[in-house]
């Protein structure tokens, strides 16, 4: 991994941390070379909101489908909790939209799940670069994932998960 993706690891669940690390390290060997990286980790709540706005009006409304970033309103992205990271081969960070139809996601995914990684390539709203980490919580925080995490913070969420 590179400075900044490891940067950005370092503000996620170390589980998920070591794991993107071996998924990288088997995709290397499998493309001879090209690596992932890290784009983006921990999302603070506003950040997250900002995203959600993207193609929407001020009430949440989609306004513009071909701007709309992510389906998920802020506390709703496993992002904020420090589960998930999205992730892009490197040979592919140039190219428009990080060519979606390339083969290289394919590879990603199918290693990534061998981890035990949820992908978001494999939902029915795909995000290729999307990987997460959520142990005995479901694809989606909850309310008892939002309420855990207001009374004790981002560890006890992983701890809950049983992925602390």
């Amino acid at each position: 991994m590179d400075a900044t993706s490891e940067i950005r690891l370092q503000s996620v669940c170390p589980s998920l941390a070591d794991k993107v690390r071996s998924v990288d390290a088997e995709y290397q060997r499998q493309t001879d070379g090209d690596h992932l990286e890290v784009v983006q980790g921990l999302r603070s709540w506003t950040q997250q909101q900002t995203l959600w706005l993207k193609g929407r009006d001020a009430n949440g409304k989609i306004i513009d489908e071909s701007k709309v970033v992510t389906n998920a309103p802020p506390g709703h992205s496993w992002h904020e909790f420090g589960m998930s990271v999205d992730t892009v081969p490197r040979s592919l960070l140039p190219l428009m939209g990080w060519c979606p139809e390339s083969l290289l996601w394919t590879v990603v995914t199918k290693i990534a799940e061998s981890y035990g990684l949820t992908c978001g390539a494999c939902w029915i709203h795909k995000d290729l670069p999307h990987l997460q980490l959520t142990g005995k919580f479901p694809v989606s925080p909850t309310d008892e994932v939002r309420q855990i995490f207001k009374d004790a913070g981002m560890t006890a969420v992983w701890r809950e998960a049983g992925i602390a």
